[in-house]
């Protein structure tokens, strides 16, 4: 079986005006591996819209098409060029989000950017099979001196290879990756993945991910060796999930370690599929929910796991990265609590965690977050105070490099080719696909929707290369939030379903096919760290509304570089409210909605969110600062702490605000 012809191509040809040949069939896992419910599809074939579509572009015109002009380390020294510079993370993980921003946009100039990157890592590999920097060099001034082989960048670019090859078929690639890979069977056993650096055991899942694609294009038996080989020298998650209290002891392990390498069990159990994998990966979630959480999907990390204290922070790092591996379990085992974790994250903790122009971003973030100061928090890392700022190198540097993917591969995943020869919209913004389907037919769907702040999502079909009809199914998800969806099917109710499911729709589809999905939104609630309480409504948390002053910081003096400047803001109204004991079946009534409307190119932030609740609450007097944070939040229910009558207050989407209360105590009345 042939990999696909990649989209772009198609996509060019047909905006040509020539005709469309039709495209193979998509490459699923090939045998033994376990077959995949979902495929990815080819770099380019989903083009974002609306709100989304602005994001990357803001990322153009931002940190992520211009790092190399403001982060010095991205410069022409930088060894992943040749140069003398950093040979370790930082150039690969910012191509992890550049190459599929470039392609995504179609952006000639962000491609050309990239271009030598690729071009002088491609170009990099020797006689043994090695690849990337051979130089030593200390990754970080003041640091241990690290042997260049280290195996865990070349990880990151290998990631970085493969988009750029799912984009352009660039059989450069999979010569590349199977003389390195023959490399690392022939050396693993002599400098195993920790013989460097910890890094490399702890994110393996990365390197065994890039094995198995490999694998299913070109059949070499001696991958899967290395599959087993690699998953032996990884950390052991399963082992630590099943049968350790690693989710429950606090620094227990490092942040993004966790994020990166949750996915480890799912991704081996495709060579090996075991139920102990699977049940591995329920296991862990399920504790990091109970004992790490928070409520913008997140969890206590700061740097290490440091539990669910709404004043813990997540990294940037962590968000993204636990994106990436969200994503690829969707792909691997179709569960639905996948995708709904992901919408979780990426309409909540990513949005606030970086700038409104995407060139700032905090290092940490905090589900209750009160102030952005320069000021030492009771964090496991504390980085000269600025963790909370935003900045471009505030907090540490590795986020500056790697914040980039995380909106460019949200948008790769909206949509995916099925087993059964369809497509799946199971992640949902405004977008356009096209695709094959039916073994060879070319499609194109557009998704119109205000999606997360709206309950409609529409799909309209429009037949590429044919005149008739085209038999196929398509998939949808119901989120676990939703009690009650509806399917219409240009106009007419097809269905209503329950939440926490997948629906096909099996038909022949005819051009101009409309298919809309109604999600019911309705407010509901969850209860975290000292049984405080979030309000949500659909996939978002709604936070407390807190007037803002921002002030910007000179930095230039400093003896550690954070830029120029960075950005500290400071609260004008009240934080410190309880929210009021309401039963389940009132709170569609106690929240009202105050303001809804479309969403605008840019919902994300305070001035432009687009829904706005309306409730009331009661002042804590006791509850106040501690290190420029809340106080430790009051233990709900709680009676006797409040003061005052009860005042109205105002809720926004998590993702819209840079000051919160996202967590609230409880008051009886």
């Amino acid at each position: 079986m042939k990999y696909v012809l990649p989209l772009l191509a198609l996509l060019f040809v047909a905006r040509a005006g020539a005709q469309v040949k039709p495209a193979p069939v998509y490459l699923n896992n090939r045998a033994p591996l376990k077959t995949n419910p979902y495929i990815e599809l080819p770099l380019g074939a989903i083009t974002p819209q609306g709100w989304l579509r602005e994001m990357l572009v803001r990322q153009k015109n931002g940190a992520t098409g211009h790092l190399d002009e403001v982060y010095s380390l991205m410069g022409s020294r930088n060894g992943w060029l040749g140069g003398d510079g950093d040979q370790w993370e930082r150039g690969p993980y910012w191509l992890d989000g550049l190459v599929p921003l470039a392609y995504i946009l179609h952006d000639t100039a962000l491609i050309a950017k990239a271009k030598p990157w690729i071009e002088w890592a491609i170009n990099s590999q020797q006689p043994d099979g090695y690849f990337g920097p051979s130089k030593d060099y200390a990754y970080e001034p003041g640091l241990q001196r690290d042997n260049s082989r280290d195996w865990w960048p070349k990880m990151v670019m290998l990631k970085v290879l493969q988009q750029y090859y799912n984009a352009t078929g660039d059989k450069r690639v999979t010569n590349l990756m199977t003389n390195y890979f023959r490399y690392q069977l022939k050396q693993l056993p002599v400098t195993p993945l920790d013989n460097w650096s910890f890094w490399a055991r702890y994110r393996g899942g990365d390197n065994l991910m890039m094995v198995y694609w490999l694998y299913n294009i070109t059949g070499d038996q001696f991958l899967l060796q290395l599959g087993d080989l690699l998953h032996k020298q990884t950390f052991d998650y399963t082992g630590a999930f099943l049968h350790t209290p690693l989710l429950s002891t606090f620094g227990s392990i490092h942040g993004v370690n966790l994020a990166q390498g949750i996915k480890e069990p799912g991704i081996y159990y495709q060579q090996h599929p075991e139920k102990q994998y699977l049940d591995a990966l329920d296991k862990g979630f399920a504790d990091l929910r109970t004992f790490d959480e928070t409520a913008n999907g997140m969890y206590g990390g700061d740097e290490a796991l440091h539990g669910n204290s709404p004043t813990q922070g997540a990294e940037l790092c962590s968000i993204v990265e636990m994106m990436y591996s969200l994503e690829s379990l969707l792909t691997i085992t179709g569960k639905t609590s996948y995708a709904d974790h992901l919408e979780k994250i990426a309409f909540n903790a990513l949005p606030t965690h970086v700038n409104d122009d995407f060139t700032e971003r905090q290092y940490f973030q905090q589900a209750n977050q009160v102030m952005m100061t320069r000021h030492t928090r009771n964090f496991d890392q504390n980085h000269k105070g600025t963790d909370i700022c935003y900045g471009i190198l505030t907090g540490y540097p590795c986020c500056t490099s790697n914040m980039h993917q995380g909106w460019p591969k949200f948008t790769q995943n909206l949509w995916y080719a099925t087993a059964g020869k369809g497509l799946a919209a199971l992640v949902y913004a405004p977008s356009e696909v096209d695709a094959v389907v039916a073994g060879n037919v070319p499609v194109h769907f557009t998704e119109e929707t205000g999606y997360p702040f709206d309950e409609t999502i529409r799909f309209t079909y429009k037949a590429r290369n044919n005149t008739g009809s085209v038999n196929f199914p398509f998939e949808l998800r119901v989120p676990a939030w939703c009690t009650r969806a509806s399917v219409k099917l240009n106009g007419s109710l097809l269905k209503e379903y329950n939440g926490n499911q997948v629906v096909t729709i099996n038909r022949a589809w005819k051009n101009g096919d409309v298919l809309e999905l109604v999600l019911p939104m309705h407010v509901f609630k969850n209860s975290w760290y000292e049984n405080s309480m979030s309000v949500e409504r659909g996939p978002i948390t709604y936070a407390l509304k807190i007037g803002e002053q921002e002030k910007t910081v000179d930095s230039r003096s400093e003896a550690v570089a954070f830029g120029n400047s960075f950005t500290e803001v400071y609260p004008t109204t009240p934080w410190n409210y309880a929210l009021l004991r309401t039963p389940d079946s009132l709170l569609n009534t106690t929240y009202v909605i105050d303001k809804i409307t479309a969403p605008g190119n840019y919902p994300w932030n305070l001035e432009n969110a687009p829904v706005q609740l309306k409730t009331k609450a009661r002042r804590i007097p006791s509850w106040g600062l501690y290190n420029d944070m809340t106080g430790p939040v009051p233990y709900s229910i709680i009676e006797g702490l409040e003061k005052g009558d009860a005042e109205d207050i105002l809720l926004v989407p998590y993702g819209c605000t840079r000051l919160r209360i996202a967590q609230f105590p409880v008051v009886v009345k």
